[in-house]
């Protein structure tokens, strides 16, 4: 095997990894997110973690974060705007990617 053959799979590597630990951020900012959510709710216990899931889910619906919003809103009414929510996905995707980070 050539060097470049060597850099190219290291480049490939990376990629995969980079893309698998973006996803699992993604996640556990969603995550958090639904449990910021639930706690607006009134939620606790076994019913805020059973919303963080469906937070967590509800981000399969399409790329993007927008099916994130668009579900948290529809469920915090007047309790919280599509902007504020945005704003807090962008506050937790640092948080979760320290979390991960950690747990490595």
């Amino acid at each position: 095997m050539t060097t470049f053959d060597d850099r190219e799979n290291a480049f490939e590597n990376k990629y995969a990894h980079d893309a698998e630990m973006q996803f699992r951020a993604e996640a556990r900012r969603n995550k958090l997110a639904g449990l910021w959510a639930a706690g607006l709710l009134g939620l606790s216990g076994d019913a805020a973690a059973e919303y963080a899931m469906s937070v967590v889910s509800a981000d399969f619906e399409e790329a993007g974060n927008e099916d994130v919003v668009r579900k948290l809103a529809g469920d915090l009414g007047d309790k919280s705007s599509a902007d504020a929510i945005r704003a807090k996905l962008a506050e937790l995707l640092p948080v979760a990617k320290s979390q991960l980070m950690s747990e490595l």
